[in-house]
């Protein structure tokens, strides 16, 4: 694997368990603070499920497809084309993925703590390793349109 994949992984999981473990100690849970009225407010979650809750208190279930996914992720990344923009997107998603996988297995759930409100809609609460993946898989598809990837081989 890349070096650079390595320390943007790092990076990002190093940020990720910080702002968690910042969020845990100085907010309270499901209480929010409001930072920007009607737009941003830090809000203390414990995520039993996956993205948007679903697979709510499947834990075991969530861990072992995180495990597949990584394994997937892991052999698909030898079929891109070796540039700094796919570096950072695996490194964006690895890190991500390693962030909340951390926290299912130490605690059972993922800590979530940035609640956003765009035009009157209340965005699921999230953290930097969801941050992370989402960048990741968006820089990702856009090697993959640009045909970066090996069945596009360019």
């Amino acid at each position: 694997m890349n070096y650079r994949i390595i320390i943007i992984s790092i990076f990002i999981l190093l940020i990720d368990q910080v702002s968690k473990a910042l969020a845990s100690i100085y907010l309270t849970l499901n209480k929010s603070v409001n930072i920007i009225t009607n737009f941003f407010s830090l809000t203390l979650t414990n995520n039993y499920g996956a993205a948007f809750g679903i697979f709510k208190h499947n834990n075991v279930l969530l861990i072992l497809v995180t495990l597949i996914i990584l394994l997937v992720l892991y052999k698909y990344m030898y079929s891109f084309k070796k540039n700094r923009r796919n570096n950072i997107a695996f490194g964006l998603i690895l890190g991500g993925i390693f962030g909340n996988l951390i926290d299912r297995i130490l605690k059972g759930y993922v800590i979530d703590f940035l609640d956003f409100k765009i035009f009157n809609y209340d965005y699921p609460v999230f953290n930097i390793a969801d941050i992370a993946i989402v960048v990741g898989v968006i820089l990702l598809g856009y090697a993959i349109l640009r045909k970066e990837d090996k069945c596009g081989s360019k």
